[in-house]
């Protein structure tokens, strides 16, 4: 089980550096985007320093994410990334495998949380 656990926080870690370093070098494929995509993707570029601040709380959530001593904290700073790429695939881009994947990602973040919910007492209360 630490040896599962280990591979699926690696691969989400490295999902998450990946989508980080792509908001500054733009590498993947953009797919055609509807009307409604375009219009919310013009307003981003209007607050510029938007998608380069997600961009760094991925990467930085990602590597965290990535090692056991940090993944406490990485699983809190990706909480509200996931949070907003998950409403978004629900209620804006409603593809199945959007929906799927952040789905997974989401119960993943929810999954570690859960497990560190030790570490996380001091902050509560």
């Amino acid at each position: 089980m630490k040896i599962l656990k280990l591979i699926i926080c690696l691969l989400f870690g490295v999902m998450f550096i990946n989508a980080g370093l792509d908001k500054f070098f733009h590498y993947n494929p953009v797919p055609p985007l509807t009307e409604a995509q375009m219009k919310i993707y013009a307003a981003f570029g209007e607050i510029g320093w938007l998608l380069p601040l997600v961009g760094i709380v991925e990467v930085i959530g990602g590597l965290l994410f990535i090692f056991p001593k940090t993944r406490a904290l990485g699983a809190i700073i990706i909480l509200p990334v996931l949070t907003g790429i998950l409403i978004h695939n629900v209620y804006r881009d409603p593809s199945t495998t959007g929906i799927c994947i952040s789905g997974i990602l989401f119960v993943i973040n929810i999954w570690i949380l859960i497990d560190n919910r030790e570490k996380y007492k001091a902050l509560v209360g």
